[in-house]
């Protein structure tokens, strides 16, 4: 039986790395990302486990590009048996009253746009049976946080509405809340944090997968 098809958007580190990691024991993974070193060891790690992959070296924003994956992906295998969006745009924190102009396009293209175009795109080859998983950051009205902040409400909001207008057809829409981890976004935002405290990425990526399909 041929394995099913796991798509990863922002796959190359952090939570998107460890998950694919893990659903490669079971599943081919479409890895997409920006960075083609971060996917390149992402394969390195794979085939390490006997996996697949398929590295997808795309901006998400990019539409056009989006749109030919989605029919390349049906072209080949016909479906999508799950979906993990950790792809996120984090500009640096600021108040609001200096934002910069480009981060917030780029912010609010890359977290709510793409998400929005993203599920348009998935859902005529998605399995009625399968899984679509978005993850929680609550920092919604913290300062500093609001264009990010904002941006990851909305992208919340459309996976909700999402989750309630496929919750009898499929497919199953799922939202996690997520431990603080130990990566470079979090770094980011809190440079003197004890990381001893935070979670690994890979711990809270088995946590989710048992979550789902051992609930």
């Amino acid at each position: 039986m041929a394995k099913k098809i796991a798509l990863i958007t922002g796959a190359s580190r952090g939570l998107g790395a460890a998950l694919s990691e893990k659903l490669s024991e079971t599943h081919h993974i479409i890895a997409v990302a920006r960075t083609v070193g971060g996917l390149e060891d992402l394969d390195d790690r794979i085939k390490a486990k006997n996996g697949f992959a398929t590295l997808v070296p795309m901006d998400i924003t990019n539409r056009e590009a989006m749109k030919q994956l989605f029919s390349s992906i049906f072209e080949r295998w016909g479906r999508i048996d799950l979906w993990a969006h950790t792809a996120i745009y984090a500009p640096p924190l600021s108040p609001l009253s200096t934002i910069d102009l480009e981060d917030l396009d780029k912010t609010y293209s890359t977290n709510i746009t793409a998400t929005a175009l993203l599920i348009n795109f998935i859902s005529p080859i998605m399995r009625k049976e399968g899984h679509a998983l978005f993850f929680e950051d609550p920092c919604n009205g913290n300062k500093f946080y609001g264009i990010y902040g904002s941006s990851k409400s909305a992208q919340i909001s459309l996976a909700m509405s999402w989750a309630n207008e496929t919750k009898k057809i499929g497919p199953n829409v799922n939202i996690f809340d997520i431990a603080p981890m130990r990566t470079a976004l979090r770094a980011r935002f809190f440079p003197g944090e004890n990381k001893e405290n935070l979670m690994s990425p890979k711990t809270e990526a088995n946590r989710v997968l048992a979550t789902l399909f051992n609930p």
